[in-house]
C-alpha cells in the first residue's frame, strides 16, 4: 500500500515541495488530504478513464460518510480507495469540512468523465470551485485559519487552477476537454485550441493565452490579500507555490506556443531554492 505521502509525491512538484515546509502535524493531514484528490484526479486522467474505480471511490466515500460507525484508521490491508477514503473522512471530521466540498469536487471529477464544455465563464467558474476553490477552503480548515480568509482561500485555488488550464492545454486537447469559455474562444476568432489552429493564427492564440494570464494576475491579486491572515510559520509553503506558479505563468507569456512543445512546471531544485530564499 503506497504512503499518503508517495501518492501526493507522485501527483505535483511544486504543491508536494512546498508542502514540505509546514509543520509536521499540518503536513501529516495535508498529506491526507491531498492522497485522496491526487487518487481521484488520476482515475480521470488516465488513459483510458478508469470510470469503474472512480465510480467505486464514489459510491464508497458515500457510504462511509453515511455510517457513524466508520472507522478512520488505516490498515496494511486496505485498498487504495478504502486508504484515501478514510484519508479524506478523518480530515473531514477532525476539522468540521461542509460536506458538499468533498461532493462538489467529486462532481468537478464527474464532468472531466463526462468531456464537459462550458460556454460561458460561469460555468467554467463551476467546475473551478468544485476541481479547486474547495480544496483552498479544505486547507484553511487545515491551518486554522479565521472564517475572514475563506474567500481569498477560495480565490487562490481559483487562480492556480486557471494556470493549470493554460499550461496543460495541450494534454486537455488529448484527453477532449477544454476549460475555458467557448464564446472566448469565438471572441479571439479560434475555432478550438489545437496546435494546429494556434499555429495557423499565432497572434489570436498569443492574444487569447495573455488574456486568460491577465485574469490569473486579477485573481492571484485578490488571492494575496489573504496572506494577512495566514500565521508566519505556514506562510513559507504558500507563497512557494503562489511563486512556482507566478513563475509558470511567466514563462507561457514570453512564447505562448511553448505549451505545445513541453509541460512548463518548475523542478524540484527550483521550488527548494525559492523557499530558501523566502525564508532569507
Amino acid at each position: 500500500m503506497p504512503s499518503d505521502k508517495s501518492i501526493f509525491k507522485q501527483g505535483s512538484t511544486t504543491y508536494y515541495w512546498s508542502s514540505k515546509f509546514f509543520p509536521k502535524n499540518v503536513r501529516r493531514d495535508v498529506f491526507k488530504l491531498y492522497s485522496f484528490v491526487r487518487v481521484a484526479d488520476d482515475y480521470v486522467d488516465a488513459i483510458p478513464s478508469n470510470k469503474k474505480v472512480f465510480k467505486k471511490l464514489v459510491s464508497l466515500h458515500k457510504q462511509s460518510i453515511s455510517d457513524e460507525t466508520f472507522d478512520t484508521e488505516v490498515l496494511p490491508t486496505d485498498t487504495i480507495n478504502q486508504q484515501v477514503v478514510k484519508n479524506i473522512v478523518a480530515v473531514s471530521h477532525k476539522y468540521s469540512f461542509e460536506p458538499e466540498w468533498v461532493d462538489s469536487f467529486l462532481d468537478s471529477m464527474q464532468a472531466d468523465l463526462d468531456q464537459r464544455q462550458y460556454e460561458k465563464l460561469e460555468d467554467s467558474l463551476w467546475y473551478v470551485y468544485g476541481s479547486a476553490e474547495v480544496i483552498g477552503l479544505m486547507m484553511s480548515k487545515i491551518m486554522g485559519l479565521p472564517p475572514r480568509a475563506y474567500e481569498a482561500a477560495k480565490m487562490q485555488g481559483r487562480a492556480m487552477q486557471w494556470i493549470n488550464f493554460i499550461r496543460d492545454i495541450d494534454e486537455d486537447n488529448q484527453l477532449g476537454r477544454m476549460y475555458f469559455p467557448l464564446h472566448e474562444l469565438e471572441t479571439f476568432g479560434l475555432k478550438d485550441l489545437s496546435k494546429k489552429t494556434a499555429q495557423a493564427n499565432p497572434q489570436a492564440f498569443k492574444d487569447f493565452m495573455l488574456y486568460q494570464i491577465a485574469r490569473y494576475n486579477e485573481w492571484q491579486t485578490e488571492a494575496n490579500d489573504g496572506y494577512q491572515f495566514i500565521p508566519k510559520r505556514l506562510r513559507l509553503p504558500l507563497m512557494t507555490a503562489r511563486d512556482m506558479y507566478s513563475w509558470t505563468a511567466q514563462q507561457i507569456a514570453k512564447d505562448p506556443l511553448i505549451i505545445y512543445d513541453k509541460k512548463i512546471k518548475p523542478s524540484k531544485k527550483r521550488v527548494i531554492f525559492r523557499a530558501i530564499s523566502i525564508i532569507n
